[in-house]
């Protein structure tokens, strides 16, 4: 159990303008102005992964979280030519690709960035990655989500919970806003303006309102600059939107395949050629969401709807999903002749995997709507 006794004070300045303060509201004159904390805080009385100190300004909280945890670095340094090189260089690319994206920092163009021209909500969600592949234990972070919008923050805390408790580390963010508390799910909450050290059960995330829809060609100029890939979307693309409490969030586009082997299986594929999910929403599963939603519709209707992801979180993604089978291992086909570059899996000498819905179908009233 530990054990928090502070108290910080300072002298009161004996000039007239503090005087004149005292007269005007009637503070009483003193010498000098204190405040305190007092409490036993057991930490130890359960084991955990995330824990949350908040409070309002001036309650305390950064004083108590050095206390409690000791002296934790504040400062991140920046300032290669690409955020990737600012990590330390013992780090494997493979564990800064998975933090990035663990945190939900998927704009993989952004990765090759300098600091300095990231966003607020870039900057918020790398220095997140930057700390949880630091051996801190526990990884203290103050001012938790101050300089973000609250969108960005909730999303954000739900995606770090999720990351520390699948390397089992112990995260403990410092903040000042209790809207995070339903999406980081912390194990335990103090609040040192009272001292009350609260014990919380994991909880499922708040729900949020979506819907999909048929959105015109140009709304993927909003997407393009996002995919990990290139902003190229053929025009013949059929474009579907999923909107989160009336805001877009996540963008699919989809194309009708050739079928190579009409004689076994004449269904008609439609492929998804390209799929992005907003900075502001990532590491939610939009994606898949969307993905899914788009595969029941059109197997209602016996279509088949095929994926070809290139990146390698992507691919393992769908490998772990059940609504997705693997019908073509990841391959290279080094070639530039066009008919041969239509083929499925080779799309220009990327390696490719091909994955086929073969989950649940949707009601066909529903599906009927939706793709028309």
């Amino acid at each position: 159990m530990s054990r928090i006794d502070l108290i910080v004070s300072s002298p009161i300045p004996a000039t007239s303008r503090a005087r004149q303060l005292e007269g005007m509201f009637d503070v009483p004159r003193g010498e000098v102005t204190s405040r305190e904390w007092h409490g036993e805080i057991d930490l130890e009385a359960k084991s955990w992964n995330v824990g949350l100190i908040v409070g309002p300004s001036g309650a305390g909280k950064s004083l108590c979280a050095h206390q409690l945890f000791g002296d934790f670095d504040l400062s991140i340094a920046w300032g290669k030519s690409s955020i990737i090189d600012d990590f330390p260089q013992e780090m494997s690319i493979r564990d800064i690709i998975d933090a990035c994206q663990s945190v939900g920092f998927n704009m993989i163009p952004a990765w090759m960035r300098p600091y300095h021209v990231l966003s607020n909500g870039e900057r918020f969600r790398v220095e997140l990655a930057r700390r949880l592949l630091s051996s801190s234990d526990p990884i203290v972070i103050d001012e938790f989500t101050s300089v973000v919008d609250r969108q960005v923050a909730k999303i954000a805390s739900h995606a770090v919970q999720k990351l520390v408790r699948r390397k089992g580390r112990r995260f403990v963010a410092v903040s000042c806003h209790y809207d995070v508390i339903d999406w980081l799910q912390p194990d335990w909450v103090l609040e040192p303006a009272t001292m009350d050290l609260r014990w919380r059960l994991l909880q499922p995330r708040p729900q949020l309102a979506g819907e999909i829809r048929r959105v015109l060609w140009q709304t993927w100029r909003l997407f393009a600059p996002y995919h990990y890939m290139n902003a190229d979307l053929h025009r013949g693309a059929r474009c579907f939107g999923l909107f989160v409490e009336g805001k877009i969030a996540a963008f699919a586009g989809l194309l009708f395949r050739p079928i190579s082997n009409v004689k076994n299986n004449p269904s008609p594929i439609y492929g998804i050629s390209r799929v992005v999910t907003l900075p502001d929403y990532q590491g939610l599963g939009l994606a898949f969401l969307l993905m899914n939603q788009l595969g029941a519709a059109h197997k209602t209707f016996g279509h088949r709807v095929n994926m070809y992801p290139a990146h390698p979180t992507f691919i393992r993604s769908f490998l772990k999903s059940k609504e997705w089978i693997m019908i073509g291992r990841p391959k290279i086909t080094a070639t530039t002749k066009p008919a041969r570059r239509r083929q499925i899996g080779t799309f220009g000498g990327k390696r490719n995997a091909i994955f086929e819905y073969v989950g649940p179908v949707m009601d066909r009233n529903v599906a009927q709507k939706l793709l028309n």
